[in-house]
């Protein structure tokens, strides 16, 4: 008997009337792995949608937005074009324009006052995931007291938050399909992931338009974070069916479209897809978490500076080449090289390491350095860069083992 399958239904980004749907359907209906998932937030997706911000926060009974955003996107007009549609439906606007890259738990907190100030009844994130996070951890703390720390981890609110509208503006971070905050800590600059459902967005407004100002450095590692999102939940040891369909589905339609959105990046097509390909691989997170292709990028960032999504666009194809001594692994890299419709081996067993060729050509793409030693990485430091990437959160998730020891082996191997 057919499976029933899952049915996406999206405005397709060149035309706004038309809709495109697909159904997926498990392929091993017997071997089927439970899980227990409540899409909380309503994704909004096709051209122009961000100039209905103010009627669907309307439709939310809402009167009074924090707008959060960074100050290169105020700049750009992006923040007035989202205040006016804002307004213009009878909802009075509060604009932090304050977000930094990497957010920490100060900016957070910064946040939180303006908020307080104004007396918001809810709170808008515009941008990329720093902007989306920091919009999540002042909602944290407006309506749950205390600081940050005290929501490391998950479902450690008691209390209800302030209902939550997103707008990414990068195709990369995946956070507005997500109920997490990820916050440094001003003084340790340890990461924090925030996690609770009551932290989840409540729309998502997916605008390709919105995404047509990027430079071209920031949608090469945007992209590759994206694509490396699809790659890790796609083998994590918490994947199950439905993250599984998310992780396809949104490697399919990234790995089509990067090559495209940095040769023609007026292209809204190659845009639309890669922004609804950022947002499936942040479903797929939401399920299934990330693995050590992140915990090995975070310490880069940390020591040198490497911006995230380049730091794990190096590391992954090395992580793929250590998970993939796991036939589970392998298998599955297998089945993203035919939805990424990039070829099979000669062989099937040397399917991992064409995938992890494939992925290290994108680097290669945006014209971005390839090993650590070519990106500043000084090698004394591996042993403490492997160190501290065991002690990542997300290492907790990669299907193979990765102590230490197993961190340095992957750094070296990039290095």
């Amino acid at each position: 008997m057919q499976q029933p399958g899952v049915a996406i239904t999206v405005r397709a980004p060149a035309n706004r009337g038309e809709s495109m749907s697909t159904t997926i359907l498990p392929e091993h209906a017997n071997a089927l792995s439970a899980f227990d998932h409540v899409q909380r937030t309503r994704l909004v997706f096709g051209n122009g949608t961000a100039a209905r911000t103010g009627v669907l926060a309307r439709e939310l009974g809402l009167t009074h937005m924090l707008l959060v955003t960074d100050s290169g996107l105020a700049r750009a007009g992006h923040a007035d074009g989202v205040r006016q549609a804002l307004e213009a439906s009878g909802v009075s606007v509060t604009v932090f324009d304050e977000v930094i890259e990497n957010p920490t738990t100060d900016c957070v907190e910064k946040a939180r006052q303006v908020a307080a100030t104004a007396g918001v009844d809810s709170i808008l994130g515009l941008g990329g995931g720093s902007s989306m996070d920091t919009a999540k951890g002042a909602n944290f703390l407006l309506t749950n007291g205390g600081r940050i720390q005290d929501y490391w981890g998950i479902g450690k609110a008691e209390k209800e938050m302030l209902p939550l509208i997103v707008i990414p503006t990068t195709a990369g971070t995946g956070s507005e399909c997500q109920s997490f905050a990820l916050i440094s800590d001003a003084e340790t600059h340890q990461k924090m992931a925030c996690g609770d459902p009551k932290a989840a967005a409540k729309i998502a407004i997916l605008d390709p338009e919105l995404t047509l100002s990027q430079p071209r450095n920031v949608t090469a590692c945007t992209g590759i974070d994206a694509i490396a999102h699809a790659v890790e939940t796609a083998v994590t040891n918490k994947k199950n069916e439905l993250s599984w369909m998310f992780s396809k589905e949104a490697f399919g339609l990234l790995m089509a479209n990067f090559a495209t959105v940095l040769r023609s990046p007026n292209d809204l097509n190659a845009r639309g897809s890669m922004l609804l390909g950022a947002a499936m691989a942040g479903c797929a997170i939401e399920s299934s978490m990330l693995g050590a292709a992140h915990s090995t990028a975070n310490p880069l960032t940390a020591h040198f500076d490497i911006v995230h999504g380049q730091a794990v666009g190096m590391m992954l194809p090395h992580v793929v080449r250590f998970n993939g001594e796991l036939e589970e692994c392998r298998t599955a890299y297998s089945e993203l090289l035919d939805v990424g419709k990039l070829g099979q081996a000669e062989n099937a067993s040397d399917n991992t390491e064409r995938l992890a060729k494939r992925l290290a050509k994108l680097l290669e793409l945006a014209e971005m350095p390839v090993t650590l030693q070519a990106s500043g990485v000084e090698e004394a430091k591996l042993p403490l860069l492997a160190e501290e990437a065991s002690g990542q959160w997300t290492a907790n998730f990669n299907p193979r083992k990765a102590g230490q020891a197993e961190m340095e082996s992957i750094y070296w191997a990039a290095f």
